[in-house]
């Protein structure tokens, strides 16, 4: 095994396929096709005399010599990486930069209009794309540089993930301006009967970044009472607006629906409140990258709220 005669460019592929797990999305990942990929997947393997990835029900596993080898050349490659990065000025009229984030269903409604409208305005030759990674994933995505930031209810622990906070919000009640509770009187503030009593539906997100809802109604002992769980958030307007159903939405995006359609939003019992933070994160490999840098400070000018005050 002769070290010079390896070209370094393989690396890439094997910390790639070890990190997704196919050679199809590493492949993409590196924008190589997939007979390029595997054809340097065959490389590695008989420059390492190992089988490097062998195939199961799951997928593809790692060998016991790929579990060894992979994490370290991830780590190698990131290190070079942040080397030979050129720390230019960055004149955002004149970039084409691209910049990858990860945003949930809710947050792409919330958030990507307003900052691309920004980017518009402000770095017009830029590119933004939204790739859809779960929770749970996002330190791992921002670490393969497969996003540049992230925003949502995200809490990272993860070594070399950085994160803001942009606001703390909390979730409401809404329905057509129409309905009322099916018992007591209507006011600005359901009761947990009140609650306990109407018919509910839900957002259920694939890569949820708002499971604290369904946490919510296990607490409550309401599950039951849920009759409708949709895909995505942006359904539960016209399901309420044109049934008997109460929607449990974060209060943001309830302000912004109302404002277009005929709903009402109902503050929900202390006993069931559920209030979460919403997080910028992004990884420490482009904490001092200008480009990262202005897109960070963007975000933060964008969507950032003061915490409310506490009462003495």
């Amino acid at each position: 095994m002769n070290f010079r005669q390896l070209d370094l460019n393989l690396l890439r592929v094997l910390a790639a396929v070890h990190r997704t797990g196919s050679v199809t999305l590493a492949g993409k990942t590196l924008s190589l096709s997939q007979p390029a990929t595997s054809n340097a997947l065959a490389r590695l393997r008989d420059y390492f005399e190992d089988d490097l990835f062998v195939r199961s029900p799951g997928g593809i596993k790692p060998t016991k010599l790929c579990e060894q080898l992979a994490p370290e050349v991830q780590k190698q490659l990131q290190l070079l990486e942040s080397a030979v990065t050129v720390r230019d000025d960055f004149e955002p009229a004149r970039s084409d930069m691209r910049w990858r984030l990860s945003l949930s269903d809710l947050g792409e409604m919330m958030f990507l209009p307003h900052l691309a409208a920004s980017l518009r305005q402000l770095a017009p030759k830029a590119h933004l794309s939204n790739i859809s990674v779960a929770a749970q994933d996002v330190p791992a995505a921002l670490e393969s540089r497969e996003i540049d930031l992230a925003i949502g209810i995200l809490e990272p622990r993860h070594r070399g993930v950085r994160s803001d906070l942009l606001f703390s919000e909390h979730y409401v009640a809404m329905t057509s301006a129409r309905w009322r509770p099916p018992s007591g009187k209507a006011g600005r503030t359901l009761s947990l009967r009140q609650l306990t009593e109407s018919s509910l539906a839900v957002a259920a997100p694939t890569a949820t970044f708002h499971g604290s809802v369904e946490q919510m109604l296990v607490r409550m002992k309401l599950s039951e009472r849920v009759v409708v769980r949709a895909r995505h958030f942006g359904a539960l307007p016209e399901l309420a607006l044109n049934t008997d159903l109460l929607t449990i939405v974060p209060q943001m995006y309830a302000a912004n629906v109302v404002q277009r359609m005929d709903m009402r939003v109902w503050e929900l019992p202390s006993e069931a409140a559920a209030n979460y933070d919403v997080r910028l994160v992004w990884h420490h490999s482009t904490e001092k990258d200008p480009a990262h840098q202005w897109i960070r400070t963007q975000v933060r000018q964008l969507f950032g709220r003061p915490a409310p005050a506490k009462s003495v």
